[in-house]
């Protein structure tokens, strides 16, 4: 396969996908920008990987930019990148604005404190809405499982809270 077949491929598929990707992870990440830099660097990270990104299929390609973007936000919590570095808020901002801001970098902020596999299913759960049969059958675990962790998940929280 040629340069210019996989440009074109690439070009294909970021004008297929990049709106639904960045809206996916806006919704999970809470911030636009955000949304928007992990959705870029999934794509430059298949750039990257052109050899192995290309011989997949449509829908495989599909899943692995998800995926990529998921991983990504993953790092991006444990980076502890949610701390917000402003002087002053502008004036013209709602209050109601600022206070979900704050309200998502607070939950960003404690999603940090549960192990990956917590964090993953807890954002399933109460950030997407799956239900516990649902997220059992994404990672082939028993719901009963999936229960389980989401309860030592909101025990763990409780505790960071009660610590602070």
């Amino acid at each position: 396969m040629t340069e210019e077949y996989t440009e074109k491929l690439m070009e294909q598929l970021y004008e297929a996908l990049h709106i639904q990707l960045i809206r996916w992870c806006r919704n999970m990440t809470g911030d636009q920008r955000t949304a928007e830099e992990l959705v870029q660097e999934a794509f430059l990270r298949a750039l990257l990987h052109e050899e192995i990104f290309k011989e997949l299929s449509e829908s495989q390609q599909r899943a692995w930019l998800y995926q990529t973007v998921k991983n990504l936000y993953i790092d991006h919590v444990r980076r502890g990148k949610w701390e917000m570095t402003v002087d002053r808020f502008p004036e013209t901002q709602a209050d109601s604005e600022i206070s979900e801001e704050m309200f998502m970098v607070e939950w960003g902020e404690l999603l940090t404190h549960l192990p990956k596999l917590e964090r993953y299913i807890f954002v399933l759960r109460y950030l997407h809405g799956y239900t516990s049969g649902q997220i059992g059958t994404m990672l082939h675990m028993p719901a009963g499982t999936i229960r389980a962790k989401l309860h030592e998940a909101r025990k763990r929280l409780r505790q960071v809270i009660g610590d602070r």
